[in-house]
């Protein structure tokens, strides 16, 4: 809530390891949750839900109209890169250019799917066996299949 504005912009978020190296146990998934909450404290956005496996974490974000998508990610990236690499030294012979993530990375607005359907699919990222709930993207929007 703005000054003069009421908003309610919401971004999922994917971040895939460089060569898809699967380097994250749930201690490292965990210390991302932290420096990403960080960050986006200094955006003045917030992180509704983080999750991840040992080569992706997924992300939903409240953000603010004057908050670039892209500036956000960049620092997410950034920030998470180099604090995760001096926690984990072993990441320096995987990483030795300084670079955790692939310099791509998955952005969908979440205009039209329900906040806690998307909660639950990134709640159940950390899951790789769960298939009772998948969802299914259609018009570029996120809706349950149940």
């Amino acid at each position: 809530h703005g000054k003069h504005c009421v908003f309610a912009m919401h971004v999922h978020l994917v971040f895939v390891t460089k060569y898809r190296y699967r380097v994250f146990d749930g201690k490292a998934v965990e210390s991302l949750r932290m420096i990403f909450a960080k960050v986006c404290t200094d955006f003045e956005t917030t992180l509704v839900e983080m999750d991840g496996e040992d080569n992706h974490v997924h992300l939903l974000l409240q953000y603010p109209p004057k908050v670039s998508v892209s500036s956000l990610v960049n620092s997410l990236k950034g920030v998470s890169s180099r604090m995760l690499r001096q926690e984990r030294p072993d990441l320096m012979k995987r990483y030795w250019k300084r670079a955790l993530w692939s310099p791509s990375y998955f952005a969908a607005s979440c205009g039209g799917a329900p906040i806690s359907i998307l909660k639950q699919y990134i709640d159940q990222q950390k899951t790789p066996s769960y298939v009772a709930y998948l969802p299914a993207l259609k018009d570029g929007v996120l809706r349950s299949t149940g």
